[in-house]
């Protein structure tokens, strides 16, 4: 009886922006933010602000905030873009160095940090922590721009601090909290299944990777996109 062989599985091709499903070319995403009216964008915060990242092959190395700012100039030419985040900056750090400069900028749309290295400390103080962002957003708040956050998604991880998931569920909720207190556009990256992919982190350990940053780029600008849809733009 002749033996019959299985043909062996075909290789899976690793994911390029192009074949990535949870990116969005250019293209799409400008048509999705067709009807956006921002003109003046301003990012302020830390190093996730800033999209700091290591490259992945078949991604462009470019930062979320960056790619953002390249899609909404599709659709407004003549957009104006401040990006003053400051690697390692706290919250505090935030509000002395780079809110005077985001106000004078007189921006429409302003994304605002979420608090990450609120959290290098041995028993961070959530109600200091809390008290110091709300400051921060409500300044942010009072130039008349619309705000965007985004959480922090699960794959961050801290060895040293045991606790490190706890820790970003708390400061998630808060940051939830302050969003709907400014109708700020929130995106959810908590639970994104993006979190799940073994070459998300670059070897720090917390930033994502250049195909992280482009998924973070897609989610904001779909978020973006629903704003926009729901005020009747």
């Amino acid at each position: 009886m002749a033996r019959t062989t299985q043909a062996a599985p075909a290789k899976r091709l690793p994911l390029t922006e192009e074949t990535d499903p949870s990116c969005l070319s250019p293209a799409k995403a400008a048509t999705m933010l067709a009807d956006a009216p921002w003109r003046r964008f301003a990012v302020i915060g830390d190093s996730l602000s800033a999209g700091t990242g290591e490259p992945t092959p078949g991604y462009t190395t470019m930062g979320w905030s960056d790619r953002v700012a390249d899609i909404l100039r599709r659709v407004r030419p003549e957009l104006a873009y401040l990006n003053t985040a400051e690697v390692g900056a706290t919250t505090e750090r935030v509000l002395a160095a780079q809110v005077e400069r985001m106000a004078a900028f007189r921006p429409d749309l302003v994304h605002v940090p979420t608090g990450a290295n609120d959290l290098f400390q041995a028993a961070p103080d959530f109600a200091a922590i809390e008290r110091t962002l709300r400051r921060l957003y409500g300044v942010a708040a009072a130039t008349g721009a619309r705000l965007t956050v985004f959480t922090f998604g699960r794959a961050f991880v801290v060895p040293r601090f045991a606790d490190w998931p706890d820790r970003v569920r708390t400061l998630n909720g808060i940051v939830r909290e302050l969003a709907a207190d400014h109708e700020a556009v929130l995106v959810e990256m908590w639970d994104h299944p993006v979190n799940d992919r073994p070459d998300l982190i670059s070897s720090d350990r917390i930033h994502f990777r250049a195909a992280g940053q482009a998924v973070l780029a897609a989610e904001v600008v779909k978020s973006l996109s629903r704003a926009v849809a729901a005020a009747g733009h």
